[in-house]
């Protein structure tokens, strides 16, 4: 580019950013408020909550990234106008076509990355996410069992715990477990917390005993413990198999679905739009950049407004939006 186009592209790159940031942080903001109890209710750490509202960042950027390129356009084009550098270009004798450059090749860019998160990043995200909530639902401690109540599971199992302590360990521990017929056990400690080792989820119980009986036995063999692990998948019940919806599948098993799957025969209409709206989605930025330069890329007088084309614009963005959504 020569370097009236870099001026110009520096422009356009910098309003686009400042948007881009500004609007997807302040969105990420407000539904990372909503994703709050996954803290305080559920009992998840920090860790999981920013990770769960990381994963959504994808998607916002997909958004917006269309829309912020607009607004640059539309800035930029009227910062050159309001200095009458539009005005001197034209004089000077430069085409259209190189005023258009340094926009084409921005929303160029842009596309490419659009294109990327599309079709390789937010699928992988939303089944991120969906595998995610699926455990922390089922986590049982955070989501079953309730503070000095006790819980009886499907499985045997009877739960309970006096109270969760600041650092989040259950306190007093009471677990009965009488799965296997004929004998019970019985674990008590003074306290527990939940920890993951290899992708397995244990139960640290701390300062209790073990209370083991058999059925035609009135005595009971008792084993102290300093530390003991127990393993929390046997208390909750087997997982039935995940069916993931078409936003959550690759663009590979939507180019290429099994036919065969009950799921996709019911949704055959829903797997087609979630894949043209992949492979259309890098679109939306050439077509906002277009539209922002055809209303705004000549050279007017201060007198002469502005505001009209701008409005065009605008509403010709809306309708192109809505007609998107309409398709899909």
């Amino acid at each position: 580019m020569k370097q009236i186009e870099r001026y110009i592209f520096r422009i356009a790159l910098g309003a686009f950013l400042t948007c881009l940031i500004g609007l997807t942080g302040t969105i990420w903001v407000t539904q990372a408020l909503r994703e709050l109890d996954l803290v305080t209710a559920k009992g998840q750490t920090l860790l999981v909550f920013l990770f769960i509202t990381a994963l959504s960042l994808p998607t916002l950027i997909t958004v917006i990234a269309p829309v912020a390129l607009f607004i640059a356009c539309v800035y930029a084009l009227n910062k050159l106008n309001g200095d009458s550098e539009l005005i001197v270009m034209s004089a000077a004798g430069m085409p259209p076509r190189q005023l258009l450059r340094p926009f084409a090749t921005l929303a160029f860019a842009i596309s490419v990355v659009v294109a990327f998160l599309t079709i390789q990043v937010m699928p992988s995200s939303f089944q991120e996410l969906r595998d995610v909530l699926t455990r922390v639902r089922g986590d049982f401690v955070a989501n079953v069992v309730k503070e000095g109540q006790f819980t009886a599971l499907d499985n045997g199992i009877t739960f309970h715990f006096r109270e969760r302590g600041a650092d989040g360990s259950l306190q007093g521990l009471f677990i009965q477990d009488k799965r296997e017929a004929g004998k019970a056990v019985v674990y008590l400690a003074e306290r527990g917390r939940v920890s993951e080792v290899d992708g397995q989820t244990y139960l640290v119980l701390e300062k209790g005993s073990i209370h083991r009986q058999q059925k035609d036995s009135r005595d009971s063999s008792i084993v102290s413990y300093e530390r003991y692990a127990v393993d929390l998948a046997a208390f909750t019940p087997p997982d039935s198999e995940t069916v993931y919806k078409p936003r959550e599948r690759s663009t590979m098993a939507l180019l290429f679905p099994d036919t065969g799957e009950g799921y996709y025969r019911l949704q055959k209409g829903r797997f087609r739009a979630e894949l043209h709206d992949r492979l259309s989605a890098w679109l939306y930025p050439l077509a906002l950049a277009f539209i922002a330069f055809a209303a705004l890329g000549d050279p007017r007088t201060t007198r002469q407004g502005r505001g009209l084309a701008v409005a065009g614009a605008v509403v010709g963005v809306i309708a192109l939006r809505i007609a998107g959504f309409a398709a899909s």
